[in-house]
């Protein structure tokens, strides 16, 4: 592991900086690191998925002598170095043959693995088709059941969730999307219907486990283009035309992420309630902050009188009221004037 020293300038320091938490992380970068036996196939998968990932991907032209399910210390080392929090580590042998591995990656430390075997591969180039935009963020498709209720396949969906995901946006442009990865699966197999038999798979340790896991269905990775062209209403037809690669997937051994470090992992931040109440000043009363993050207060009206309520005005009502307030006028002053005979005539008495 890499030591930890002070910065000695501001350049450093804004290099430790950027490496710091973030309430919004920046982009996983992923690293493509080749063992020490790969085969044509897996270098040329490789290559095409990290050109589907660029500009967050990083290539190892050497081979290492790595093994990620026997000692991961090589794979730390380079995490820390590199500022990385994925990797794929592509190996070839006689027994796993055309085998890559997705490595998770969460404090410098790793969480969780998953290995699979390439199989039916198709590069980009037999595909005389427009490409996206490299760097462009895709569409994720996921296309059955298993990817909600069994565990291989749930974690399957997060890493290539977190592996595709890129920049973090707030609202998505139509016109912005450029290309759409859909993962499907077989036809669900009986066997995955029982729960009995998904705890026996994910757990992966057993031997009856190891031959049951070749009844597993396998990930069909499709990356097709987007077209939307006119439909003659607000909402644009869309066409899909293959654009490659194109690969299935069998899922082989894997490593479930421990307990407590998954916890840290998906701990969320609190930093934007933090600071929507920095501006309050001391805690007030009937100010609250909302789960998305939104400032409320509550109001209290004291107890109205209705009887002076100003109600609507009606110009129905309007010659009324006028008529009725002359009327008042001519009485009042009618009873000026008898008043004022009264005192002349009790003056001339």
């Amino acid at each position: 592991m890499l030591r930890t020293v002070k910065p000695k300038n501001a350049r450093s320091k804004r290099a430790m900086q950027a490496r710091e938490p973030k309430e919004v992380e920046d982009p996983r970068t992923a690293i493509f690191v080749k063992g020490t036996h790969t085969g044509e196939k897996v270098n040329v998968v490789m290559k095409e998925m990290m050109a589907l990932k660029r500009p967050n991907a990083i290539s190892f032209a050497k081979k290492n002598v790595v093994r990620p399910f026997d000692d991961a210390s090589s794979l730390e080392f380079w995490a820390q170095k590199n500022d990385a929090s994925l990797f794929v580590v592509g190996q070839s042998t006689k027994k796993r043959p055309d085998g890559m591995t997705f490595v998770r990656m969460y404090d410098n430390r790793v969480l969780d693995m998953c290995e699979v075997g390439v199989e039916n591969w198709q590069s980009m180039a037999e595909f005389k088709t427009p490409k996206s935009t490299p760097g462009n963020k895709p569409l994720m498709h996921f296309a059955s059941e298993l990817f909600d209720t069994h565990p291989r396949f749930i974690q399957l969906k997060s890493m290539l969730m977190d592996f595709f995901n890129g920049e973090v946006i707030d609202s998505i442009c139509l016109s912005g999307l450029e290309h759409v990865i859909s993962v499907s699966l077989a036809p669900t197999p009986s066997s995955l219907n029982s729960a009995g038999a998904a705890d026996a798979l994910g757990a992966g340790t057993s031997s009856d486990a190891q031959s049951e896991l070749k009844s597993l269905p396998k990930a069909h990775v499709r990356v097709y283009t987007i077209r939307m062209l006119a439909s003659g209403t607000r909402i644009p037809r869309v066409e899909l035309t293959p654009m490659g690669p194109s690969l299935d997937l069998a899922l082989r051994r894997h490593t479930d992420a421990d307990g407590e470090m998954w916890k840290q992992a998906m701990r969320r931040p609190k930093l934007r309630k933090q600071e929507v109440e920095s501006g309050l000043g001391k805690k007030r009363k009937n100010l609250e902050v909302d789960e998305m993050g939104d400032l409320r207060g509550r109001i209290h009206v004291v107890k109205q009188d209705l009887g002076k309520l100003q109600t609507r005005k009606m110009k129905g009502l309007k010659g009324a009221r006028m008529d009725a307030a002359a009327g008042e006028e001519s009485d009042v002053s009618m009873d000026d004037e008898a008043d004022s005979q009264r005192r002349k005539r009790r003056k001339g008495d």
